[in-house]
């Protein structure tokens, strides 16, 4: 493996089992076990677990933003249509799972923002980014007036991101995708009907 492979390699199979079993339930046996490199290897690209923590909340902000800007990012659809889709995306996902791990950014911010100042700093910065894409879709449906005039775009995305990681929880509790289509619902149906 090349400098880099190894690194991506830790990365992503420790991300993998964070996703799955929380950071502190995550051994660094387990990773390297994972990974298929020796212990030498993890602290040749990392520092502590700490900064390889950091590092993997780097790879899922990449991985959601990618998955993000597919729905979102997608100006040949309608604002909406492009909220709904990056809804429908993320439920897809989580169905493929089977309802379980739900969002690793979401998980994190639960586990460790009260733990680690660095990791609720980082966190939050990915949570803010998730916020302003929605908050930017939402401002060009005012625009072409698709939705109330008198709905601040940015505390609503932060609102509607807010009720969609409250419905990712309560997802992986009851296993199925109806929290998410309630919470859809409500938004289309309530907060942005016009």
């Amino acid at each position: 493996m090349g400098k880099e492979t190894t690194r991506a390699t830790i990365i992503r199979e420790g991300a993998r089992l964070i996703h799955k079993k929380g950071f502190n339930a995550t051994g660094l046996s387990d990773i390297l076990t994972a990974a298929r490199v020796p212990k030498g290897s993890f602290y040749f690209y990392f520092k502590n677990k700490q900064d390889f923590g950091l590092a993997v909340i780097d790879h899922y902000a990449e991985a959601i933003a990618a998955m993000s800007s597919i729905s979102l990012g997608d100006n040949n659809r309608p604002p909406l249509q492009k909220l709904a889709d990056f809804m429908d995306g993320f439920t897809a996902v989580f169905a493929k799972m089977d309802f379980t791990c739900g969002c690793p950014i979401g998980n994190l911010m639960q586990e460790m923002s009260d733990l680690n100042e660095a990791f609720r700093d980082k966190v939050g910065s990915v949570y803010a980014r998730m916020a302003e894409a929605i908050a930017q879709c939402l401002s060009e449906a005012q625009d072409r007036g698709d939705i109330p005039v008198d709905l601040d775009p940015t505390q609503t995305a932060q609102f509607i991101l807010n009720c969609w990681e409250g419905a990712i929880m309560h997802m992986k509790v009851v296993k199925n995708d109806a929290p998410l289509a309630l919470c859809k619902r409500m938004v289309f149906d309530h907060i942005l009907n016009k």
